[in-house]
């Protein structure tokens, strides 16, 4: 009697949706053409049936004690300050970022300073030997001996890497070159992802040893694989940047030991990624002083104020329909301020087209940078420069009303710390602001108001047509 073929079931890559037949559309994310096939495993990959001998039993949680939360700092600043402060033991960080982004350099270089002179650390290469690695290694500059390296992918090998050579921290590069022998499925697949994140998620814990995973992304720029791999990690941070710049932004997404939507800032050089101590100097190096367009908004990533330039370009279009692109901000904001623009002021941008870039590779993301993107496109409009030593930001409502925002202080803090000498600002809570005499603040309730503040009182009376 001849065996029974194996019995195969339909995977969504995105989301984990499982069905009997192949579907054009995932039923529950929406994805087009995610769906391949995978071999059911005849056995469960590790016996996780629920035993009574390991069933915990439940306590008060005014009971409980807190323990004091341990963080082994990096070395780096700005890596420590998007993971919270430093490492926390048994914790699993998630990295995720565009392919040659950086990724594999920045956890080669926080390993090996992690690791030092004593400690030792484990680096598992899934898609570079160990001859690759070293050749990076003496670009970087890595001088630990107590780091360890191996080319790997098998979980099962990786597994005894770590009770044989017992390291204190783990890099694995990446988490979606890694499979369970166990498991039919193809490395990469949502099987394989969830259940090789999963043990190393149990090893953490278990052992207390913090485990870096690298992860790739999509064309839209998420990671890669289930999304239940983001909600199973301690921390998630994102590697951005344009390829063709030398700036790096390490955003964090989530962090259940820290602050989330934090930001680190590097540099990109030849011998490695180095932490930018002051970005809001790095990101206005080369601004362009008293150009119509270019204005200069306070923001704030995570717990840090930082100040970029966003540039307008408005110019007369032959097409029949104009152009709305951006870079750094939503396309969707820049419709509804080119709207309140329009309605409210009488600006006339029917037939512009319009260009909105952040310069730097930094992405805004707050309401705090729309008073700074309606200052950058009237100027664009009228010509008409903002003053070099102004900084703006505040929200801009549907009736074009100015509103207030978070942490107006440190705004003006770190505008006065680089120089600036006015500043624009929403009138609301006005008078807990101090940042300083040398700073002249302007406090405004509406944008016509501010605009006539930059621009002069006719600035609102362009032609239509």
């Amino acid at each position: 009697m001849s065996p029974k073929p194996p019995r195969t079931i339909f995977v969504c890559q995105q989301c984990g949706f499982q069905t009997g037949k192949w579907l054009g559309k995932c039923p529950e994310c929406q994805a087009w053409s995610s769906f391949v096939e995978e071999v059911v495993a005849p056995d469960p990959i590790s016996p996780r049936s629920p035993g009574l001998a390991g069933r915990s039993q439940p306590i008060p949680l005014l009971s409980l004690a807190a323990s004091p939360e341990d963080r082994w700092p990096t070395g780096c600043v700005e890596f420590d300050r998007a993971v919270g402060g430093g490492v926390v033991p048994g914790s699993v960080i998630l990295l995720g970022g565009d392919p040659g982004i950086g990724k594999s350099t920045l956890m080669l270089q926080v390993l090996d300073r992690l690791c030092g002179q004593r400690t030792p650390g484990l680096y598992i290469s899934g898609e570079e030997s160990a001859a690759q690695l070293k050749l990076r290694a003496d670009r970087l500059g890595i001088t630990s001996p107590t780091l360890l390296v191996a080319a790997e992918t098998c979980l099962e090998n990786i597994l005894q890497l770590l009770e044989t050579n017992r390291p204190k921290f783990l890099v694995v590069d990446s988490i979606q070159t890694i499979y369970a022998a166990a498991l039919p499925a193809t490395p990469g697949s949502v099987t394989q992802v969830r259940e090789t994140a999963f043990q190393l998620m149990q090893v953490a814990k278990r052992s207390q040893i913090p485990i870096f995973l690298i992860g790739h992304v999509t064309k839209e720029g998420a990671i890669a694989g289930p999304k239940v791999l983001e909600h199973m990690v301690d921390t998630v941070l994102y590697f951005e940047g344009d390829r063709s710049q030398t700036y790096r932004l390490l955003r964090t997404v989530k962090n259940r030991f820290g602050p989330g939507q934090e930001l680190g800032v590097f540099e990109m050089h030849d011998t490695g990624i180095v932490a930018v101590a002051n970005p809001s100097a790095l990101f206005l190096s080369e601004r362009s002083l008293e150009a119509p367009g270019s204005v200069v908004v306070a923001s704030i990533e995570g717990s840090r104020p930082i100040l970029v330039e966003v540039q307008a370009l408005v110019t007369p279009t032959n097409l029949g329909m104009p152009r709305r692109q951006t870079s750094g901000i939503e396309a969707g904001r820049l419709s509804l301020l080119v709207a309140v623009l329009e309605k409210r002021l009488g600006l006339n941008f029917g037939g512009q087209d319009i260009f909105v870039n952040v310069a730097g590779g930094v992405r805004l993301s707050e309401p705090a940078a729309d008073l700074g993107i309606v200052a950058a496109l009237t100027s664009s409009l009228l010509e008409r420069p903002v003053a070099a030593d102004t900084f703006i930001f505040g929200e801009v409502g549907l009736t074009g009303e100015v509103r207030t925002v978070s942490q107006p202080d440190r705004r003006l803090k770190e505008g006065l710390k680089l120089g600036f000498r006015r500043a624009l600002r929403p009138r609301h809570r006005q008078d807990q602001t101090a940042a300083g005499g040398e700073l002249e603040v302007i406090a405004v309730g509406r944008v016509q108001e501010a605009l006539q503040h930059l621009f002069g009182p006719d600035r609102a009376h362009a032609p239509r047509g």
